[in-house]
């Protein structure tokens, strides 16, 4: 089993765990990593280029100027060539990768299924820790996103941990987005064009999650998330 797991970065020179970086792609050394640097104005580069060094499993992928998350992941999949799963991961490790490496297990388990998601669900005896504040934006957008954009019960859209079928992924992610953060929805959007949901996408709640620092996604920006969905329904619906 081939897999490639792509990790963006933008300016997290401060933020990022060398040691837990060196501990993954040590331990893990039969998963390939691409690395990808969105334009960062700061020594984020000089430090993935530090884990290539160190690391024969790890790639970086550098991208001239910033073009946001969406973009930055879709540029690392159409690079991707000849594995059987692609998988990515948000940089600050809020999802272990004990975790990721879980829905990638059980992904090859389950090969029916084109897309394996994360899921931050808070039960009694795991630990996601999640702050209210977050939680009950996530349960709104949720709702909405269930019940009038993929009109398909799913509980965590933005789960930054997902592990995707190649085939599949390369042609979800063929198109450029119209979203710069809500991409998750759009890929689902698109897969829906083809496949119930709910023969092919799986949730799975992580045992572990954290919430690490703050946001970058600038208030603005979240004040436009309902016009985001709505472009979105309007594209594909």
């Amino acid at each position: 089993m081939k897999v490639a797991i792509v990790i963006p970065f933008y300016n997290e020179g401060k933020r990022i765990n060398s040691e837990h970086f060196n501990q993954i792609f040590s331990a893990f050394q039969y998963y390939d990593f691409l690395l990808v640097d969105d334009g960062s104005s700061d020594n984020t580069v000089a430090i993935l280029e530090e884990f290539e060094s160190r690391f024969s499993n790890v790639a970086i992928l550098k991208l001239n100027k910033n073009v946001g998350k969406a973009e930055a992941i879709r540029s690392a999949v159409l690079s991707i060539t000849d594995v059987d799963f692609i998988s990515y991961l948000d940089a600050d490790l809020a999802t272990p990768f004990s975790e990721l490496d879980r829905l990638i297990q059980f992904s090859a388990q389950n090969l029916n299924l084109k897309i394996v998601m994360g899921a931050r669900i808070k039960l009694i005896g795991n630990g996601v820790k999640r702050s209210l504040k977050r939680h009950y934006f996530g349960r709104v957008f949720a709702t909405i996103v269930s019940q009038f954009v993929l009109k398909v019960a799913v509980y965590d859209t933005q789960c930054g941990a997902k592990v995707i079928d190649y085939k599949i992924a390369k042609k979800l992610f063929e198109e450029p987005f119209v979203s710069r953060w809500l991409f998750d929805v759009e890929l689902l959007k698109r897969l829906q064009k083809t496949h119930d949901l709910n023969d092919v996408v799986k949730e799975i709640p992580l045992e572990q999650w954290e919430e690490v620092g703050k946001s970058k996604i600038k208030f603005s920006e979240f004040l436009s998330f309902p016009f985001q969905l709505l472009k979105i329904y309007r594209k594909y619906d």
